[in-house]
């Protein structure tokens, strides 16, 4: 069959495109990013080095302050970027960081512009006063049964003095004395908070019990016995550089907690105050994580498959050997997870997770050469995949069948980044591990077929959008599942189907007039969510919505805004971030698939 020639101006584009993602390679070989500062982790970051030692880290203090003055949004409240809305935790927090360091005075028009947001959003009539019990009630309705923020939130407005002489009797008694007990368990005891938090909940849990001890004598006495042996299990969480997770927030709330317990001077406190002198950025703000090395570096990759000749031999072979010494060799001793996985990040923080892991099994072969050592690399990252599996045949992020919280249930954009893997490298496993990989294949798909929401699109777990009804992001997760079940047909491992057809109606119903995508109804277009429906449309019927979607994106790069990034990503806790790489990424992903003949 014939094939219409590749639009010139789409191929300009990509040059352009092309040429500003691989100028983004550091000296190392592989890729970095920058994830963007957040007023939550500065303003918790600040908090734990006041309650550790505030004459001593009095400069850095008073960097932060002066940062999150000069980031409130025009509305009072603070977002968790400074491209984000503001939202009652990260204005909760910022205002306590005011308390906590005794500055009211100083930054008075700030703090009342905060104070006057938090009343309206906790339910105060116009002109009246914040009321602490109603934020109080505010805030835990927003997690509901998830007590994984929460609780850290309400722990740091206590600390700082700002909800009453009781707030301590009012927070959620965290269990932090399950931790002592075999971690095979934790998944069955349904514990308050997310698999990811248990260093939250030992180090919150014992700040509650030391200013709020159980009124029940023989519970009281047990916890306070259980206090050390919690603190020693804490300790072997903690990574050498002190960072839970690369994590400024998670590792803030820890280090303050303890500093609230009396344990200052405890180890865990001093290796998180380490991390964070050592992650804070010149103009005084804090990220809420290090980097995603791992995640942005796979993510390029794949991007620039397309175009076999974007690489040279030399840089394949570098960023293949980075690759490789990414992978988790041993059991994590944070998640007890087996070997064989990727984590996000190249440092000490970092966890193996089913989107990291998926996304370097990809990446690998995009580079090529499926030598003796790539191919034991691939057999574990499948087989980790295979046992992470949940019984609803859906893929979680950490822990198989952990809970049913956020962030630990099944989601489909794991579970498509899985299937993509599990397809690509099927021809290169053993045929005991291609039966495995097509069983739970079938699984999977499944449980996709089973979460297809009524209009055809599937939500994401990572990603979102804040104009959207409850943050949600069907742009994301929509293109995720189709990607993954082009992938699936075109490897004849699924036969075509009226989901994949539903979803793709929906995506291409949800193009805005303008050509571009938003995962907000009518809202505004971006660059990360246009690139991603056009990369997921290519090669369909809806033709017409890929030209749109490619004109929108070769517009934006020939007016020099296509670099601009959106507030999407969800990190933990559903905090928003945005990566300076993803619109660079995702742009090159999709113009390298329109200019990419299709047979």
């Amino acid at each position: 069959m014939s094939v219409a020639p590749p639009n010139p101006r789409w191929q300009a584009a990509l040059r352009t495109a092309t040429d500003g993602l691989r100028a983004e390679l550091n000296a190392a070989g592989h890729w970095e990013g920058e994830l963007s500062s957040s007023a939550l982790s500065t303003a918790t970051a600040i908090t734990a080095l006041t309650l550790v030692n505030r004459e001593q880290h009095a400069a850095l203090i008073e960097g932060g302050l002066r940062w999150l003055a000069e980031h409130q949004n025009a509305d009072g409240g603070w977002g968790d970027t400074a491209r984000s809305k503001s939202n009652i935790s990260t204005t909760a927090l910022g205002w306590a960081a005011f308390g906590v360091t005794k500055s009211d005075s100083r930054f008075a028009e700030n703090v009342e512009r905060a104070e006057r947001w938090l009343a309206r959003a906790s339910g105060a009539a116009s002109g009246q006063a914040l009321d602490r019990e109603a934020l109080r009630i505010a805030i835990e309705k927003r997690y509901g049964r998830d007590r994984t923020f929460s609780v850290p939130i309400l722990m740091m407005c206590t600390l700082a003095g700002r909800l009453g002489s009781q707030a301590w009797r009012q927070l959620f008694a965290l269990p932090f004395e399950l931790s002592v007990l075999p971690h095979q368990l934790f998944g069955a005891l349904q514990l308050p908070v997310v698999s990811y938090a248990l260093p939250a909940l030992i180090a919150i849990g014992q700040v509650i019990h030391q200013h709020a001890p159980s009124r029940f004598p023989p519970l009281r006495w047990l916890r306070s016995m259980l206090r050390k042996p919690a603190l020693r299990v804490l300790e072997t969480l903690q990574p050498n550089n002190g960072g839970f997770l690369e994590a400024t927030p998670l590792t803030s709330f820890v280090t303050m907690a303890l500093a609230g317990a009396g344990q200052a001077a405890h180890p865990v406190a001093k290796k998180g105050v380490e991390f964070l002198l050592s992650s804070v950025r010149a103009d005084g703000s804090w990220a809420i994580d290090t980097n995603l090395a791992t995640w942005t570096t796979t993510l390029s990759i794949k991007a620039l498959a397309a175009q076999p000749n974007a690489l040279s031999p030399e840089e394949r072979m570098t960023l293949r050997e980075w690759l490789l010494g990414q992978q988790y060799r041993v059991e994590h001793p944070y998640t007890h997870a087996a070997p064989g996985g990727w984590a996000w990040t190249d440092l000490p923080g970092g966890v193996p997770d089913a989107d990291d892991t998926p996304g370097a099994l990809l990446a690998l072969l995009a580079l090529g050469l499926v030598d003796s050592e790539m191919q034991r690399a691939g057999e574990a990252g499948v087989r980790w995949l295979l046992d992470l599996q949940n019984r609803d045949g859906g893929i979680p992020t950490f822990c198989r069948g952990w809970g049913a919280l956020p962030f630990d249930r099944s989601s489909p954009d794991l579970t498509a980044h899985t299937l993509r893997a599990w397809s690509a490298w099927r021809p290169h496993l053993s045929p005991r591990l291609q039966n495995r990989v097509d069983s739970g294949t079938a699984k999977a798909l499944g449980f996709l077929t089973r979460v297809q929401r009524e209009d055809g699109s599937w939500l994401p777990l990572w990603f979102g959008n804040e104009n959207a009804p409850d943050d949600e992001n069907p742009i994301y997760g929509t293109a995720q599942v189709l990607l993954a079940w082009r992938a699936l047909e075109n490897a004849g491992q699924v036969a075509a189907s009226a989901v994949r057809q539903r979803a793709e109606d929906f995506l291409a119903g949800r193009q805005n007039v303008d050509g571009g995508w938003s995962g907000a109804v009518g809202g505004p277009a971006s660059v990360e969510e246009t690139a991603l429906a056009v990369e997921a449309l290519a090669g369909t019927r809806h033709g017409a919505a890929v030209d749109r979607g490619a004109a929108w994106l070769a517009a934006r790069i020939e007016t020099g805004t296509w670099r601009e990034p959106s507030p999407i990503g969800f990190y933990f806790a559903k905090l928003w971030y945005y990566e300076r790489l993803y619109p660079l990424i995702w742009t090159v992903g999709a113009l390298g698939r329109v200019t990419t003949p299709v047979h």
